[in-house]
């Protein structure tokens, strides 16, 4: 799907945060500049306060939120050397009783949660307003037959 602006990012952060259920993951690629972080961001207001404070958790690592439906936490594995130290910092933790949003997930080489979305970010050009991004979206598991309406 092509998102020509933020505040189409934000619809289908908010679309994705209507259908995520406890044990799952949101995976979240892309080059830097792509929007990750945004799309982030407005998923995880969605499930707490449209105002919440979401700062990229790239220097923490995590950052874990409560919304009234769902637990959320949002994973930046950017820094990772090694694979296991995702799970050293709680991703297995934050999904026995919630859900993780997880950027730079090919840091996990592989070891990825089963029931998760995949949505890979790219930056596209030729749109009247300028440039956009086109996010693809790849079910596994539980997410398999969900209609994203953003």
């Amino acid at each position: 799907m092509i998102l020509r602006d933020e505040a189409a990012t934000a619809r289908l952060g908010a679309a994705v945060a209507r259908l995520l259920q406890t044990g799952e993951t949101v995976c979240l690629s892309g080059p830097l500049g792509a929007g990750k972080s945004t799309l982030a961001r407005a998923l995880i207001r969605a499930l707490t306060t449209p105002g919440e404070e979401v700062p990229s958790p790239t220097f923490t690592l995590v950052q874990f939120y409560e919304g009234p439906r769902l637990k959320i936490a949002h994973f930046d594995l950017y820094r990772l050397s090694n694979p296991d130290e995702a799970y050293e910092i709680g991703l297995d933790e934050a999904l026995d009783d919630g859900a993780a949003v997880i950027e730079w997930p090919e840091r996990l080489e592989g070891r990825l949660p089963a029931d998760r979305l995949d949505i890979e970010i790219g930056l596209v050009g030729g749109l009247e307003d300028g440039a956009g991004r086109r996010a693809r979206l790849t079910p596994h598991g539980a997410w398999e037959g969900r209609r994203i309406e953003p």
